[in-house]
């Protein structure tokens, strides 16, 4: 099941913040990266984001994948900022109904964009097949080069 995860709950905090961590480091092993710095996020910086959170829950109540969103602008834009999946639940879907639930949370903004490590195919499959298109690409602090893409509602 798919929910909105609130920010203050921190059991809820604490699953997106292990899971974050995992997840970066996966990424940058995928994009082939040694020294990557750590991850700068902390509970409380994670709960002070501003983003929305949703996130694919067990019926047990663990977090096995979240998305992560900042709406912004005028007209309105929705940022992917964060995708992550447990890696033991990589490959069965869960990040293609996570995008899938984001591009339908928001039926009224057209605008939506993400950036994901150029040299991470599965992250870069995955937002094509939703119709992201790749724009401008630059590199973070690590030296890993990221694309961000693009997506524009038809119509």
């Amino acid at each position: 099941m798919i929910a909105s995860l609130s920010l203050q709950d921190p059991n809820i905090v604490e699953q997106i913040w292990s899971l974050q961590h995992t997840a970066y480091r996966m990424e940058a092993a995928a994009m082939g990266l040694k020294n990557v710095p750590p991850l700068p996020e902390t509970f409380g910086s994670l709960r002070s984001s501003g983003d929305l959170f949703f996130g694919m829950i067990s019926e047990e109540e663990e977090l096995l994948g979240a998305i992560a969103v900042f709406l912004s602008g005028s007209p309105a834009q929705v940022e992917i900022t964060r995708l992550m999946i447990r890696q033991d639940c990589l490959r069965q879907g869960i990040g293609s109904r996570l995008v899938e639930h984001v591009l339908r949370s928001f039926p009224d903004v057209d605008a939506f964009s993400v950036t994901a490590g150029t040299g991470n195919v599965p992250a870069v499959q995955l937002y094509r097949k939703f119709g992201f298109e790749p724009g401008e690409t630059v590199s973070s602090v690590a030296g890993a080069q990221l694309t961000v893409f693009h997506y524009r509602r038809p119509g």
